[in-house]
């Protein structure tokens, strides 16, 4: 599974002026339903519900909320570039600023946890971050998320 089975260019934010870890989910939330087609509102909840279970902050500046739902058909990714570091939750009490959201079909197993390894793996590349942080160009920030080697690799 690619980052390009994941995201598209309309996926990607690349200024989000959120203040919250909520307002930044609901906001992620509100732009997943435009491009799924789903209730924003579900989005929300399922994202939430997870956040309950355990914060998706997994450090260095990185989130990565993810949630599946029943009314989906494939896997989506989001992301976002913050325009501020917020405050997450995360597992090394750092500020969060970069967010890659994905959502998947409550059938999707394996395939939802392959695409969670994949971002990981991605966003855990200190240079494709820093080269992340380093643009607010929406097109630039699809770039480097779908050609970084970190994106291809198995």
């Amino acid at each position: 599974m690619e980052i390009t089975d994941l995201i598209s260019p309309a996926a990607v934010i690349p200024n989000l002026r959120a203040t919250s870890k909520k307002q930044a989910l609901q906001d992620l939330a509100r732009r997943a339903a435009e491009i799924t087609g789903l209730h924003e509102r579900a989005i929300f909840d399922v994202l939430l519900e997870r956040e309950r279970l355990g914060t998706t902050g997994v450090g260095n500046g990185i989130a990565i909320p993810h949630g599946k739902l029943p009314s989906m058909e494939r896997l989506y990714g989001l992301f976002a570039r913050l325009e501020k570091p917020i405050h997450f939750d995360s597992i090394d009490e750092q500020p969060v600023d970069l967010i890659f959201l994905l959502l998947a079909p409550e059938s999707a197993g394996a395939d939802h946890l392959k695409a969670l390894a994949r971002v990981s793996r991605l966003l855990r590349d200190k240079s494709v971050c820093e080269k992340l942080r380093g643009t607010d160009n929406a097109d630039a920030l699809y770039s480097l998320l779908t050609e970084s080697p970190a994106s291809r690799a198995a």
